[in-house]
């Protein structure tokens, strides 16, 4: 993958503020969140690029004004999103941690509580894995020829070579890298991994990594709050 540099000085139009290898946006609810400009296919023109990065940016918006919008909703809108970023298939298609992040920052700002949306979206990630491992353990290795993963074929050698070095760690490290993400619970299932060693480490991790989105639009929120006065 090619990543896609930001220039080092800051730039501010219409409405973005590039800074670093980051793109951040701030909502009318003064909610902030980063992506980084990093999972660009070999090829891509700039162009096409930023009209992806638009794109993502524009769901992450709008979801994150709607949970705004209907708080009653955050919890199962975390739930949901938690849940496609930790399947499989899913994940590469939509990536969705910009608007968890984004939704992290409704938090700070006092919109939303914490907790309910913390369980919410660890209990989505955990479960999502889950059923990543389930697959794996179901189809095996012709799992790797089912669409997207088709489309990705070495995703999988890569989970494989993770999980082998680190076992059953490569559950709980895996699920802070995007690519990892998507496939070492499959692997853990093709191989068989115990599924009580799975379990405590997809579970452990699961809270752990909404935790940690979760908080990063609350301190890019209270970072861009002090700054911007």
């Amino acid at each position: 993958m090619v990543p896609l540099r930001a220039p080092a000085a800051q730039k501010r139009r219409s409405g973005f503020t590039s800074v670093g290898a980051a793109v951040c946006h701030w909502t009318t609810a003064q909610a902030v969140w980063c992506y980084r400009a990093g999972q660009v296919k070999p090829g891509f023109g700039n162009q096409t690029a930023r009209h992806m990065f638009e794109s993502l940016e524009a769901h992450a918006q709008a979801l994150v004004e709607f949970v705004r919008v209907h708080q009653t909703w955050a919890a199962p809108v975390v739930f949901a999103l938690a849940f496609g970023e930790s399947l499989a298939f899913i994940s590469l298609l939509l990536p969705a941690w910009a608007a968890l992040v984004g939704i992290g920052a409704l938090i700070s700002s006092g919109s939303l509580n914490f907790w309910p949306v913390w369980v919410a979206g660890s209990v989505g990630a955990a479960l999502g894995d889950w059923l990543s491992y389930w697959i794996g353990l179901k189809l095996g290795p012709a799992v790797g020829h089912l669409w997207p993963l088709s489309r990705h074929p070495e995703l999988l050698p890569r989970g494989e070579a993770f999980v082998k070095r680190w076992g059953v760690l490569a559950i709980f490290i895996g699920r802070f890298f995007g690519p990892l993400r998507a496939s070492v619970p499959l692997v853990a299932g093709i191989f068989r991994m115990p599924v009580w060693q799975f379990q405590i480490a997809n579970f452990t991790s699961a809270f752990v990594w909404a935790a940690v989105l979760l908080g990063i639009g609350d301190v890019a929120a209270k970072a861009v709050k002090w700054m911007w006065g």
